[in-house]
């Protein structure tokens, strides 16, 4: 065997040519010294090189290392290889973003065609199809025409509800400086009404029966009694009035007895009770004033909260139970009725003061917004709006005597404590 045999390659392995770029063979001689081994290191694999096998080697004609050269060789392994960067549209800089003007006159890479949603011609790069850049949409988008703001609205028929006052006013009146006992029937009719109201309301909404007959007799009869005998007669009438409530109920099942017993109590108290002290307000000598001065201060309480509520009122004073009131307007009912009572009890009352006045017009303002409160928490109970619709404009009678039924009882005490009982 001579020295070039030495060095050539063996005939029986893959077919093709060796020299195409692809490592030789391990030689078919005797072992190699090691500085030859180490000239005869394989080459690396090239990473573009199809990740095949068997067929494919075959076909291309290349021949493939499977192991190390030699036993005392470990097998070298190939470099991981990056991912290639995805290519970026030509004539685009990586970190440059277009301009608002050099985007409307390129061309919509890769597709030629304007993606949806682009406004106008303007295309943009590097964006998926129908989604515009958020710089140009913004700079692009229409603007929308501010909208006024809406004037606020009463929530009833003002016509009608100051027609209906101003008519009501004007009995009252009449019948308060005509004779005493006219308007005394006017007060039992509004009672007897409101009786009925309340009671109706009662019963179709939570099935509650109060028994109206003994209800009405008494709530009238406590009304007289309030005027003829004071606060002690309309006590007295008040327990025989209960006592009442509870007998007739007992013509019916017992089933719901005690609840519906509780409700006629609570009506006779809540109703005819806290009327009579208007009654006893106008048994005075100056009686006639006395009860003018209360109607006055309510009515005005009422008006300066709605009026300054309306206006101002950004705060709300009890949402949960009348979201229509708030703080500015308690105030405004508190400023007015003030200055109403001020005036009132000067130039009313005999023997009244001015600051008596102020103190009278404070505690109005206040009583006069919880009883409010109160029947509105009722109503909600109930879930209804309105206690009727007997008066145009402000519901049932029930609704105009939420103010002023808890605010009797505090103006006849005051005017007692400031000038005597008369």
């Amino acid at each position: 065997m001579n020295d070039a045999s030495r060095g050539a390659p063996p005939r029986g392995g893959h077919g093709g040519p060796p020299d195409q770029g692809y490592a030789l063979a391990a030689p078919a001689g005797p072992v190699l010294d090691e500085h030859a081994a180490r000239q005869t290191r394989p080459m690396p694999i090239v990473p573009d090189a199809p990740a095949g096998g068997g067929r494919d080697d075959h076909d291309r004609g290349a021949a493939r290392l499977s192991g190390p050269l030699f036993r005392d060789e470990r097998p070298q392994e190939p470099m991981p290889s990056e991912p290639p960067e995805p290519a970026e549209p030509q004539g685009r800089s990586r970190h440059r973003q277009p301009l608002p003007h050099e985007a409307r006159h390129h061309e919509a890479p890769h597709h030629g065609a304007q993606p949806q949603g682009a406004p106008n011609g303007a295309v943009s790069h590097g964006v998926p199809q129908g989604e515009a850049p958020q710089r140009e949409a913004r700079h692009d988008a229409p603007r929308q025409p501010r909208q006024p703001r809406q004037k606020k609205q009463a929530g009833r028929d003002l016509r009608a509800a100051i027609g209906v006052g101003v008519g009501l006013g004007a009995v009252i009146v009449a019948s308060l400086f005509v004779q005493k006992a006219v308007f005394v029937g006017v007060v039992v009719v509004a009672v007897v009404v409101g009786l009925w109201e309340l009671t109706s309301r009662l019963r179709e909404r939570k099935e509650v029966r109060a028994p109206l007959v003994p209800l009405a007799a008494g709530g009238a009869a406590m009304v007289v009694a309030g005027y003829v005998r004071g606060a002690e007669g309309a006590w007295v009438v008040m327990a025989l009035t209960a006592l009442a409530v509870l007998v007739w109920r007992m013509a019916q099942p017992p089933e719901g007895y005690l609840r519906d017993v509780t409700a006629g109590v609570f009506a006779a108290f809540y109703v005819p009770f806290l009327a009579t002290f208007v009654t006893m307000m106008l048994a005075a000598d100056d009686g006639p004033q006395r009860v003018l001065t209360f109607l006055v201060l309510t009515i005005v309480s009422d008006t300066g909260a709605y009026a300054v509520g309306w206006r101002f009122g950004r705060h709300k004073l009890a949402p949960r139970i009348s979201p229509g009131k708030t703080r500015e307007g308690l105030f405004g009912a508190v400023g007015f009725a003030m200055a109403a009572g001020a005036l009132c009890v000067e130039f009313l009352i005999d023997g009244g003061s001015w600051w008596q006045g102020l103190v009278l017009g404070l505690a109005v303002a206040v009583s006069a917004t919880l009883g409010d409160l109160g029947e509105s928490m009722i109503k909600r109970d109930l879930g209804i709006k309105d206690m009727g619709t007997l008066l145009p404009g402000h519901g049932g009678i029930m609704d105009r005597l939420d103010s002023l039924l808890p605010t009797a009882p505090v103006v006849w005490l005051l005017l007692v404590a400031f000038v005597g009982g008369g």
